[in-house]
């Protein structure tokens, strides 16, 4: 059942691709691509993430087609991005990311509870969908766990 504020599709191997960021025996942080039309959103998102020691963000996308760009350009660990954005929208965005980077954690951002939307970005290949209204801890709870999985 759908539990309104997180659905989840796991891709297991991008836990493996997920573990060993290291750079010379340090751990390097999470480098996090945050993807999304309105700007006050990413000026909050950005500090919450990077308040935490283990995650770094690298770049910001104001819509679906900067987001793909970026991450070809900065190779990110992670990309957390709006499904409903101008030029190209999450959905199709996450599709293509996934194809050409198919090691890449995909965390989609929506204010849209309709499932169906939901189940076509899960399908397009995100590894979690998150509602905005619940989106701090969980965010931040999921990106951490990149780390920590490279930790067990």
């Amino acid at each position: 059942m759908h539990t309104g504020w997180l659905h989840a599709h796991a891709h297991k191997a991008n836990v493996n691709a997920w573990m060993g960021l290291f750079e010379g025996g340090v751990e390097a942080p999470v480098r996090v691509l945050l993807a999304d039309d309105d700007a006050g959103f990413l000026e909050s998102l950005q500090p919450l993430i990077e308040h935490q020691p283990e995650l770094t963000v690298i770049g910001l996308a104001a819509n679906g087609l900067a987001a793909i760009e970026l991450a070809d350009a900065l190779a990110p660990d992670a990309v957390v991005i709006d499904l409903h954005m101008p030029l190209v929208d999450g959905v199709t965005a996450v599709a293509r990311l996934r194809k050409d980077h198919p090691s890449l954690c995909l965390i989609a951002l929506t204010g849209d509870p309709a499932p169906e939307l939901h189940q076509a970005v899960s399908e397009a290949g995100a590894d979690a969908v998150l509602l905005k209204d619940a989106l701090v801890d969980t965010l931040v709870d999921r990106l951490a766990a990149v780390r920590t999985a490279s930790r067990s």
